[in-house]
């Protein structure tokens, strides 16, 4: 599989750094988010804020607005209060304690940029391992990854390039489509994008607003209400 990878994996930009930064930034973009819309976000991100401490020190409504089609805006603010965390204290030895890190996150950032022994289990790796019924080294974790992303598929694995398949009990077999995530247009998440827009261009009077997107992105620290009018939030509303 490593020689099938050494042939066939991805070249992504995050796979050029060992810095944990970088590859932090990657992982949150890359929550619910194609690889191919990230790319360009992700090299713009950093060239805009190549590293930790340049992220903390920006006010969290430019982070806010730079997130702005990534979807999930709460990882754009998350991301930000990690950074001032890191900024402030350093990297802690346990990941998780930073704001929005989960422990997928925190496998890897330890394994990717710190070299720890740890294999980090996304959707592709868990797949691999459950149709091939195999454990894995730390070392293969991209490998899975791409193997995951483009041969062992979700419904119609592609079994005859796989570099696992003469072992493999689920060989040519076929899967039911998945539950594919509720429609954006018309829903509440629609709404909340629409509103937060609206607020990032400028600070807008809650009267004419979507009432109810206010308050959800209100609660999630995207967006602020003082004397009927909703804004982006203040650096210090936030702050961890």
């Amino acid at each position: 599989m490593l020689a099938w990878f050494d042939a066939n994996g991805r070249d992504l930009p995050w796979r050029r750094t060992h810095d944990p930064y970088a590859i932090l930034v990657s992982e949150v973009m890359l929550q619910q988010t194609q690889v191919e819309r990230v790319i360009p976000r992700y090299c713009e991100w950093l060239e805009r804020w190549p590293t930790v401490e340049a992220l903390a020190a920006t006010p969290i409504a430019g982070i806010i607005r730079a997130w702005q089609g990534l979807g999930y805006n709460r990882r754009g603010v998350n991301l930000h209060r990690a950074a001032q965390h890191v900024a402030e204290h350093g990297w802690p030895e346990d990941l998780t304690e930073l704001p929005g890190v989960g422990p997928y996150t925190a496998a890897a950032v330890s394994s990717f940029a710190f070299g720890r022994p740890t294999l980090p289990v996304d959707t592709n790796v868990r797949r691999v391992q459950e149709r091939t019924g195999h454990d894995f080294s730390p070392v293969a974790g991209q490998a899975l990854m791409d193997l995951g992303a483009t041969v062992c598929l979700a419904r119609i694995p592609r079994c005859g390039v796989c570099p696992l398949a003469a072992g493999c009990a689920s060989r040519g077999r076929r899967y039911e489509p998945l539950r594919k995530q509720s429609r954006f247009e018309g829903s509440f998440r629609q709404r909340r994008a629409g509103t937060l827009r609206l607020v990032s261009a400028a600070k807008q009077p809650l009267a004419e607003l979507d009432a109810e997107a206010v308050d959800s992105l209100a609660r999630d620290g995207l967006v602020e209400v003082e004397d009927g009018v909703v804004g982006l939030p203040r650096e210090a509303t936030i702050r961890a």
